[in-house]
């Protein structure tokens, strides 16, 4: 009975920010699509992550990933994460994670990569009042995954939120 009450509770004291970057990383993850993995991708999210708790805990709606919290890159490539959510690392130390997963489509995901250029495919550009994402198509296309084309073109669009 006390576990039902605090989803119902988290679920409704979640801000608008985070549920913007909820509703962002679990579209992202579920118009994916890895080469031979049968169910749910596992998402691997650093605990540096300002939204580390919100993304990994369902409340009362499901999510499209299985999360797991990881406190380094040794944990993460330990786990053999399907995809990746990093908080406060550099983007460097996101391409060095992916370099160290060869022959494994991983799909990385940034909160703070605002150039988007190395590191991750997608990056959240997380503001005061809004939070939208970039993509990185030079490390979306290495990365092995297939992302639906219409959230990349979402990408694009300056007003989704």
């Amino acid at each position: 009975m006390l576990c039902i009450i605090c989803g119902q509770s988290f679920a409704t004291t979640l801000t608008e920010k985070e549920k913007s970057v909820r509703s962002i990383v679990s579209g992202i993850v579920s118009y994916s699509r890895w080469p031979a993995l049968s169910g749910q991708p596992k998402l691997c999210i650093f605990s540096s992550s300002r939204f580390a708790q919100v993304l990994s805990d369902s409340g009362s709606a499901a999510l499209p990933y299985t999360p797991l919290i990881v406190q380094n890159e040794s944990e993460a490539l330990h786990a053999t994460c399907d995809a990746v959510y990093f908080g406060n690392e550099s983007p460097a130390a996101q391409l060095e994670l992916f370099r160290n997963y060869q022959g494994r489509a991983l799909l990385l995901i940034a909160e703070q990569n605002l150039e988007c250029v190395i590191g991750s495919a997608f990056c959240l550009i997380i503001n005061e009042e809004t939070v939208r994402f970039s993509v990185n198509l030079d490390a979306l296309s290495r990365s092995g995954v297939r992302v639906n084309p219409d959230v990349l073109m979402l990408a694009r669009n300056k007003k989704h939120e």
